[in-house]
């Protein structure tokens, strides 16, 4: 149907505005006029209610058909997608609820009718802190039946881990065994997720939609209104190119390990974050791994292959958009049927598990093209196997209100020798080696809604930061030095030695000297001949950690997730469970509790 020409005479706008909305409305679909009038009424309700830009939402009719969209994020992305999916889905006419799963309880898991589950797996299997009560009810006896229920999950993961997106499987093969209807296959995403993500959200809308007696009536979602800013332009597709200003070794000599201070302009960007939120770095792969793969290949690199950014040489592709060092299982898997090699096979048996762990540690990519060599590979078919190279998020380790045009990172540069070869980590070398003043640094902002500071200034909080762990406790001190904050601050610190490896030493000292840091604990293992942990100071201070506590302190835990956090959460159990009077289960108890109120908050990897 042919649709009428605005013009000055037939509307209330000008000539410029009548034909810019005339060629709009030319290209659009009867459906997306019906959602464009939704939108121009809510902003025209809200508009008229006085509200601010800001805090205008959807008003979705109250008969409209609803979605509950659950979400499990340890570091904010399955958060993210869950808000997206909540937009599609009201613009398509539902009343979308988005719900957190560390607040998510059994009544309103049962009263669900239509749900997403967006979630993503922390380290080996592990679901999300968040997720992690939810998780265990669903997998227990005292789960509800679902049996009116119909449900898509969407699992968020990283393919270099062995057990991937297996907390999204879980919740997926739970709610089909309670009772519930699978409406729409679930997605598993490696790191780089956003178009499968967007796929998922579409098709899943568009299943619920078609279940309907009728389709709803579209109304619009939206948030803020008018032109967002040039701050919100900049993300992982459409980094900032960043300058670098300073990188200095934090280790004295001596030391078995090189740790960076990164500092990086990003002035003019309109970049903006919060303390505990990351830095998004996007690397780029060395020259010297680039050349050993086209070498293993048999290959010039100067073949023309079409990837991410369309058709460029092939070692173009391998040093900017490809993972060629880890190793994940489904590249084995596709090398091994492409091979035919009976020991990668073998290793990739399900029986075998252990066995493919222990070979591939230390190993990489090159490793497997050198032992099991591939016969008529084309340069395109290489790197359709291969994933996309992913960012590499790096702790903030400065406050934006006292650095506004920079970031301060924290880099432990990675360089070992395994299997007779030398090998590196792709960023933090990058980060170390090969970028300098005329290398323009991609990068963008992660925000990590579940590892903040207290709202509260006055609360006391409690940091425990060993390593690299330290970096975001230096732009939480930072940023409440700025505030003119009155909480008192508790630092744990952990390295090897205090002479070569106390990181920001300067700093923790003349933060303790002007009374911002209350109390300062170390742990220096290799120092003595018994290894002193964080965990160890904390059950040594166990007393004055549990009166912090009691005061209403909030306890951070940044670092390694396999180790130090697990023996950090045992070791307050164990200062709960002594100097509370309580079973080491009730102290158990008491923690979650505090995890629940946002009071104990980790950002482990």
């Amino acid at each position: 149907m042919s649709k009428p020409l605005l013009t000055e005479s037939n509307s209330p706008l000008n000539r410029e505005q009548a034909q810019r909305l005339s060629d709009v409305v030319a290209d659009l679909r009867g459906d997306q006029i019906t959602w464009l009038s939704g939108y121009l009424a809510g902003l025209t309700a809200a508009g008229a209610a006085g509200a601010p830009a800001e805090a205008q939402t959807t008003a979705a009719p109250a008969q409209a058909p609803e979605l509950t969209i659950l979400f499990g994020s340890q570091t904010g992305n399955a958060e993210e997608v869950a808000q997206q999916a909540a937009q599609k889905a009201e613009a398509r006419g539902f009343r979308a609820h988005v719900l957190d799963m560390a607040d998510t309880r059994k009544p309103q898991l049962k009263a669900a009718e239509r749900m997403l589950v967006v979630v993503s797996t922390h380290g080996e299997g592990d679901p999300p802190d968040t997720a992690a009560e939810l998780h265990e009810l669903v997998g227990s006896k005292k789960a509800p039946p679902l049996k009116d229920t119909r449900f898509s999950v969407l699992a968020l993961g990283d393919t270099s881990y062995e057990h991937f997106c297996q907390t999204g499987r879980d919740f997926d093969s739970r709610l089909e065994a309670l009772g519930g209807t699978r409406i729409h296959p679930r997605t598993d995403c490696d790191v780089d997720f956003d178009d499968a993500a967007e796929a998922w959200i579409d098709g899943s809308i568009e299943a619920f939609v078609a279940e309907l007696d009728a389709p709803p009536s579209n109304v619009v979602a939206f948030g803020p209104l008018g032109s967002q800013g040039e701050a919100s332009s900049w993300s992982k597709k459409n980094p900032f190119p960043a300058g670098l200003l300073d990188n200095i070794v934090l280790n004295a000599d001596g030391s078995s390990k090189e740790t960076r201070h990164i500092e990086v302009s990003v002035e003019d960007s309109g970049l903006e974050w919060q303390p505990g939120d990351s830095l998004g770095v996007l690397p780029r792969n060395s020259d010297r791994d680039v050349e050993d793969l086209l070498a293993a290949l048999g290959f010039s690199g100067e073949e023309t292959v079409s990837g991410p950014r369309g058709d460029v040489s092939l070692s173009e592709a391998l040093t900017h958009d490809y993972e060629i060092t880890t190793l994940t299982r489904p590249f084995l898997q596709g090398w091994a049927e492409l091979t035919g090699g009976e020991e990668l096979q073998a290793l990739l048996a399900e029986d075998h598990r252990d066995g493919l762990r222990e070979w591939m540690h230390g190993r990489q990519l090159i490793d497997v093209l050198q032992a099991w060599p591939a016969e008529a590979l084309t340069p395109q078919s290489f790197i359709d196997r291969l994933r996309k190279l992913p960012a590499r998020l790096y702790s903030i380790a400065s406050s934006h209100n006292a650095n506004p045009d920079e970031v301060h990172l924290t880099v432990a540069t990675v360089r070992y020798k395994a299997h007779g070869r030398e090998r590196e980590g792709v960023a933090s070398t990058w980060l170390a080696d090969r970028v300098d003043d005329d290398t323009p640094l991609p990068v963008y902002i992660d925000h990590n809604r579940n590892f903040k500071l207290p709202d509260d200034d006055s609360a006391p909080i409690i940091m425990i930061g060993p390593g690299t762990g330290v970096a975001p406790f230096r732009a939480f001190v930072e940023e409440r030095e700025y505030r003119g904050a009155e909480g008192a601050n508790w630092l744990f610190f952990g390295e090897q030695h205090f002479h070569t490896d106390f990181l920001y030493q300067r700093d923790w000292l003349r933060w303790r000297e002007q009374g911002m840091l209350d109390r300062v604990d170390v742990a220096f293992s290799r120092d003595q001949s018994e290894k002193v942990y964080v965990q160890d100071k904390l059950r040594e201070r166990g007393a004055e950690v549990h009166a912090w506590l009691g005061q209403g302190a909030y306890v951070y835990v940044c670092g390694d997730a396999e180790y130090m956090a697990p023996d950090v959460h045992q070791a307050l159990i164990d200062v709960i469970a002594e100097h509370g009077n309580r079973s080491q289960e009730d102290a158990a108890a008491w923690l979650g509790q505090l995890q629940k109120d946002k009071r104990y908050q980790r950002d482990v990897y």
